[in-house]
């Protein structure tokens, strides 16, 4: 087999994914979702990897998504039309044979012997097989093959990205729906506190105690909580369309189904896979590595193309002008052939098309190692996310604790007379900020979290993506369904 055999390149030379190598443990918030998580270099993913939640609502979320969503469906088909092509180029290694009967009634012009007039009808009745066999003496054909089952591989990894991408897509929405509900909650009951303040300074304005002013202020702040309320329920009308979407839903079709940020449970330990295991993990990784596999095995087609050919064929026949003869002596005629075909001059054209399958090899290797780059910065990405988190949640948690006093102690002041309603206003703004803060900062955690184990590759090679859609069909199963 003439041109280069392929070799996967080898894993990157490095010990980790940070600097430091694997990070330490997170800080702890004595919060809902604010565990300490640690890092557990070299465990393996499990392959249901969004279980690790412990809610059953994405569970389902998650097994509707891979069973309605049409772009499942769509891998699965092309990886089964990949693996039926690569397997008819299978039948190139082999003779092909035809076999051919004909019975006609005929009248011939004697003119071709010299004679006039026409011969008398006649019957003619022939039998014949033919046999050709193009010999693969370089091994294109089989180069050929190659690159059609690394095309299959390329396919299989695309499914693998295709569902990795899809059921994380849905666990995010699903955390993110939450987020959106647990900030429109503790907006709800800013309102409400608001509100009752506003009831308190009326009475107050009424019995002369205050002036018009603290009112209007109330009013005002009021208005503008409010204000923030809607924008929220946009994003979560608009969310919730989108998680329908992952689901294979229309919009109209959604049936209510949420998960609340308390129902989650945040994993104390975290698997990360050892670098040299991540470019065998990475769906990305392992498709980038096919494509650079089939352009490995094109080059070797271009260079078989450009040496001689060899065909053999033949063929064997009977011809008679009855049936019954067909097969009697004196009746066969058959022949034998051999051909070497090599092409002498065509401008330039094989030797080109060899030079772009080694270019196209250069650049598949090139994509390979970005993709792979790629890869190990999005789990540095994730690490770095996931410490932040963690730190971003407990200040929150104390800024939040914080602006609460401080409303609690600006009100009691205002009413004694210490400090001016606009004290009170800021003080109940920052409280506001701080608790949405701290919801956001809860997410945040969940979702990176999630991100790591589709940045380490989702665990699919704990699980079996692939359906009878995705494998090639036979012919006693052809003629079972036709």
């Amino acid at each position: 087999m003439v041109g280069p055999n392929f070799e996967a390149p080898a894993a990157p030379n490095v010990m980790g994914y940070l600097p430091e190598g694997t990070p330490r443990p997170t800080v702890s918030a004595n919060v809902h979702g604010g565990a300490s998580q640690a890092f557990l270099s070299g465990r393996d993913l499990p392959g249901e990897w969004w279980r690790v939640f412990r809610s059953k609502q994405i569970d389902a979320f998650v097994a509707e998504a891979i069973r309605n969503h049409p772009d499942i469906a769509a891998a699965q088909a092309a990886l089964r039309e990949a693996r039926e092509t690569a397997l008819a180029e299978e039948g190139a290694l082999f003779p092909q044979v035809s076999a051919d009967g004909s019975a006609t009634r005929e009248v011939a012009a004697l003119a071709s012997q010299g004679q006039n007039g026409n011969t008398g009808p006649y019957n003619l009745f022939n039998a014949s097989v033919s046999v050709s066999y193009a010999l693969d003496v370089w091994g294109g054909t089989r180069r050929e093959i190659e690159a059609l089952n690394a095309q299959a591989d390329y396919q299989r990894f695309q499914l693998e990205a295709t569902y990795l991408t899809l059921t994380s897509n849905v666990v995010t929405a699903a955390i993110t729906d939450a987020s959106l509900r647990a900030q429109i909650d503790a907006t709800n009951d800013i309102i409400k506190s608001e509100q009752e303040q506003l009831t308190l300074v009326q009475r107050q304005f009424e019995l002369g105690a205050v002036a018009q002013s603290d009112v209007l202020s109330q009013q005002s702040n009021l208005a503008q909580t409010q204000a923030t309320l809607p924008p929220l329920q946009k994003q979560l009308a608009q969310q919730r369309n989108q998680l329908m979407a992952y689901l294979g839903r229309l919009p109209s079709e959604d049936h209510g189904e949420h998960v609340n940020l308390s129902g989650l449970t945040l994993p104390r330990d975290l698997p990360v896979s050892v670098p040299s295991a991540l470019v065998r993990q990475r769906p990305d990784i392992g498709a980038a590595e096919a494509s650079l596999h089939q352009a490995t095995a094109t080059v070797g087609v271009n260079v078989a193309n450009m040496l001689p050919q060899v065909q053999l064929s033949g063929s064997y026949a009977r011809a008679s002008l009855t049936p019954e003869k067909l097969f009697s002596p004196g009746t066969v005629a058959w022949s034998a052939a051999g051909s070497l075909a090599q092409t002498v001059f065509d401008g330039g054209t094989l030797f080109h098309d060899k030079e772009a399958a080694i270019a196209a090899r250069e650049q598949s290797f090139a994509q390979y190692k970005s993709t792979v780059i790629n890869a190990f910065r999005d789990v540095a990405d994730a690490l770095r996310a996931i410490e932040a988190d963690a730190s971003t949640l407990k200040a929150q948690l104390a800024y939040e604790k914080a602006a609460q006093d401080s409303v609690t102690i600006s009100r009691t002041q205002y009413l004694a007379g210490a400090v001016t309603y606009p004290s009170v206003l800021t003080a109940e703004q920052n409280y506001q900020q701080a608790v949405v803060a701290r919801v956001k900062a809860q997410a945040a955690r969940f979702n990176d979290t999630a991100a790591l184990f589709q940045a380490l590759g989702g665990g699919w090679w704990n699980r079996v993506d692939q359906t009878a859609q995705s494998e090639p069909r036979t012919n006693a199963g052809y003629l079972q369904d036709h």
